[in-house]
């Protein structure tokens, strides 16, 4: 029997779902059994960890556009993949041959752990504890393979010892090959595991597995094939094998307490420029986004039956909330189709015949409108009801259908912080920035508890206020405060910003949440525009490229930001979830897997070496340790995404340019699995990330600090 163990990673990043997921054919495969199925309501959504059935259900489910929150991984012969999905999808799965194994979160999940945050914050602030605190086969006849190990590390955390390897086969185009790696450790027990295939976009990259628990430092390690190759024998090397200074003592931290909206980011930025006036410049950005808006809609008739979408031109809370739309029998016969608009109602008057029977269909009734009212409304015909009977209906009232009524209804200012005692751009400069992706909670958390480190020891800390005197810091906690507060009030998976660029049926309000435009797709440098892999032109997929290159507010305000300020020279995209750390090239076109130019040698070690140090400052807080085989390249280490913004710092603007994944997955000793947290964790855990998360921007501002004055030394 030939097993196969691989993974190839699709040619397009996961997109939203917004369509049923297609039924292949006969199930083939079954998955292992598990002891309690898990399931949901037909109509829940939640972040679910599915085991697949096989490769193929994998390629069918990027073609219908699902929604995966990281690259899907192997393990002991099983593929996993974490899905944002409703019940029916589920359902449509598990019939298909998948098992969900984990439940990360569910849509209701979010509203409840910011809930608790604040409630946890108010607790704090009640008892006086506000203040920061310190501290294959085998044959005779077969020809033997040659194996490289590309990849051996070990680490140590929370008391446990991991072992991770990655190893390439000659025998690239045979998909069975079968790879397994033994270990040894200092006192002698032994042990072994199997590597799983990884291809991307059809092309053979390495075998590779997740992090296997071993009982203390392996000192050996050798891999083997099916074909009969061998590797020669290899010392496993410490992962990262960097630490930060220690922290002096009285060092302030934890300034974070809840999870932060928009308006809570807001004020925020507003209190530290007022406490901190000689450290602290606020910039306002460019350009003002939508702001927390919609169009006003409403179903005129039965979607069930027959129905024309309606649709204000203004958004709703520029006085179009509450507009009735309704269709009338004049109660004559041999009438024409009229539309007229009246006391904040829209009335159309259906055609009858010489009977007086109504005879006007859905397309005249949205035509006629669109015709007779193009300044204040549009329409378009539901789908399914095309050249149906448009009945008498209504009034029926147009809505924006947002729940959020603390949030201001305007456009909005993107706001920086700028850190520093020379903020004139005679410093090397860096910049932190979160929560392009809406749904991403915890990213915020990490850039102002960064910020507010910086601050507060600066007065305190002579080797931090050392680091403002040679590092000009920027900071934007929220890139998209639209997307943003959508998710904390409507709709808690919600990635892209609020810009509506649907036509026709799409603006239909049942794909509401799949509105919007993936600020991580906009930019300039390998873009789908341009040809290249993990972004779509479909407005309801969940990495919708937009209309056209930076056509986002929120896009254009980083790229303004950077340009203003040429002395950025390195730059953190904070991202969740997941655990990886990463860099260009992040984007390649499909034909070949050709990527973006890559780094010179220089610079690949640089960010190589950079990404020890920051990942071994980052273990330093609750010993975290973000995995070897998810450093690396974006194209390499997690997928191709178009039009993603470091690419377009770092190739077009000569910056640094990384991103952060934060939200590493947990390990659970009782099940032995990794386990997903979720973008919107219990709020301790969000906390662990922001720390955590906060002291790798802590260690990219010293390495920045170090590559300057090495420039200067040289220069």
């Amino acid at each position: 029997m030939i097993v196969r163990r691989r993974w190839t990673a699709a040619a397009t990043t996961a997109i939203l779902i917004s369509a049923a997921l297609s039924h292949p054919g006969p199930v083939t495969a079954a998955p292992a059994a598990v002891a309690t199925p898990i399931t949901l309501a037909a109509t829940e959504t939640a972040l679910v960890r599915v085991q697949l059935r096989d490769q193929a259900q994998l390629d069918r489910l990027v073609a219908v556009g699902a929604d995966l929150a990281n690259r899907p991984r192997a393990r002991d012969g099983r593929l996993l993949a974490d899905m944002v999905l409703t019940g029916a999808q589920l359902a449509d799965l598990t019939a298909q041959g998948a098992t969900a194994t984990q439940i990360v979160q569910r849509a209701g999940d979010g509203s409840r752990h910011f809930a608790d945050s604040v409630r946890a914050a108010r607790a704090r602030t009640a008892a006086g504890l506000a203040a920061p605190a310190t501290g294959h086969r085998t044959s005779a006849a077969a020809a033997v393979d040659t194996l490289q190990v590309q990849q051996a590390y070990w680490w140590t955390t929370g008391g446990q010892t991991f072992l991770q390897a990655q190893v390439a086969t000659t025998a690239t185009d045979d998909p069975d090959v079968e790879i397994t790696v033994s270990w040894r450790t200092a006192d002698g027990a032994t042990g072994s595991f199997p590597l799983y295939r990884f291809e991307d976009s059809g092309e053979y990259q390495y075998h590779y597995a997740l992090p296997q628990p071993v009982p203390s430092r392996p000192v050996q390690l050798t891999a083997t094939s099916s074909l009969g190759g061998v590797s020669r024998a290899i010392t496993p090397a410490l992962w990262p094998n960097a630490a930060p200074p220690p922290l002096p003592a009285g060092y302030q931290k934890d300034f974070i307490d809840a999870y932060l909206t928009p308006v809570d980011i807001q004020a925020r930025i507003k209190r530290l420029a007022r406490q901190y006036r000689d450290l602290v410049d606020v910039i306002d950005l460019p350009n003002r986004t939508q702001g927390y808006r919609r169009n006003a809609v409403a179903y005129l008739g039965d979607p069930a039956v027959s129905a024309v979408v309606v649709e204000s031109v203004r958004f709703g809370d520029q006085g179009m909330n509450g507009v009735q739309v309704r269709t009338v029998d004049p109660g004559r016969a041999n009438r024409p189709l009229t539309v007229g608009y009246r006391d904040r109602v829209l009335t159309v008057t259906l055609a009858t015949d010489a009977a007086g029977t109504t005879v006007s269909t859905t397309d005249e009734v949205a035509a006629a409108i669109n015709a007779r009212q193009a300044n204040r409304f549009r329409a378009t015909v539901e789908d399914g009801s095309t050249g149906l009977p448009m009945p008498v209906a209504g009034p029926s009232r147009l809505d924006d259908g947002l729940q959020g009524t603390e949030v201001p209804a305007k456009p909005w200012t993107v706001q920086a912080l700028r850190l520093g005692v020379h903020r004139d751009g005679s410093r090397v400069g860096v910049l932190a920035y979160s929560q392009e992706h809406a749904r991403e909670w915890a990213t915020p958390l990490v850039t102002l508890e960064f910020a507010e480190r910086m601050l507060a020891n600066a007065r305190t800390d002579p080797a931090t206020r050392e680091l403002l005197e040679q590092v000009d810091v920027f900071v934007i906690p929220t890139v998209n405060p639209d997307g943003a507060n959508y998710s904390f009030n409507d709709y808690n998976f919600q990635r892209k910003n609020l810009v509506n660029h649907c036509a026709g049926p799409a603006r239909d309000p049942k794909y509401r949440t799949s509105w919007g435009v993936d600020v991580n797709r906009n930019y300039t440098v390998g873009s789908y525009f341009d040809g290249y892999v993990g972004a779509s032109a479909n407005c309801l997929s969940g990495n919708y490229a937009g209309t056209a290159e930076l056509s986002e507010s929120e896009s254009g305000n980083v790229i303004a930001l950077a340009k203003a300020h040429p002395n950025i020279r390195f730059a953190m995209n904070v991202h969740s979830y997941g655990g990886y750390f990463m860099w260009p090239p992040g984007a390649y076109r499909a034909d070949g897997r050709i990527t973006l130019p890559r780094p010179s040698i220089d610079e690949s070690t640089m960010f190589l070496d950079s990404a020890r140090r920051i990942v071994g400052a980052i273990a330093q807080e609750r010993g975290t340790v973000t995995w070897p085989s998810q450093t690396g390249p974006v194209a390499d280490v997690l997928y191709s995404a178009a039009g993603n913004s470091a690419d377009q710092l770092y190739y077009e603007l000569g910056i640094f340019a990384w991103d952060f994944e934060v939200g590493n997955d947990r390990w659970n000793p009782t099940t032995g699995e990794w386990e997903g947290v979720g973008f919107q964790p219990p709020f301790d855990e969000a906390h662990g990330e922001a720390q955590e998360y906060a002291g790798g921007l802590v260690e990219l501002v010293r390495v920045a600090r170090d590559h300057a004055a090495a420039e200067a030394a040289t220069g």
